[in-house]
């Protein structure tokens, strides 16, 4: 069983992969089983499915950087507070983030970010 000090390290290597942009590291991270649940749309479960999703943005964005303003974390659940920074064209996005990750056997199990989809779409 992992520490909440080991898990939430998981979790800030994982936000810092993205800078890297490479989708096999990121999904490294993740249990075979892992969810993946944006609030505004449906959830996603399983490797290929996530990468689906992390293929709408990571490859296309030069630059992606999640910022982490808070980080707390208890048992296996780590929350974060961010701003997510990429490029969608030619538009640079700000998002502010709340995200809920868990985790277990140094893997993420879920990992559910609450965000404005307005504000992710320019709105």
């Amino acid at each position: 069983m992992s520490s909440p000090a080991d898990n939430e390290q998981v979790v800030r290597a994982f936000c810092e992969a993205f800078a890297r942009r490479d989708l096999d590291e990121i999904l490294g991270f993740f249990a075979e089983d892992a969810i993946y649940h944006n609030m505004p749309m449906d959830p996603v479960a399983g490797h290929d499915a996530i990468r689906g999703v992390l293929e709408l943005f990571v490859p296309g964005s030069p630059t992606i950087e999640f910022e982490l303003l808070a980080v707390a974390s208890a048992d296996d659940l780590v929350f974060t507070e961010r701003i997510d920074r990429m490029s969608v064209g030619d538009r640079a996005i700000e998002l502010p983030v709340a995200g809920v990750f868990e985790v277990a056997d140094g893997r993420i199990k879920a990992w559910r970010d609450y965000f404005d989809m307005a504000a992710f779409l320019g709105g």
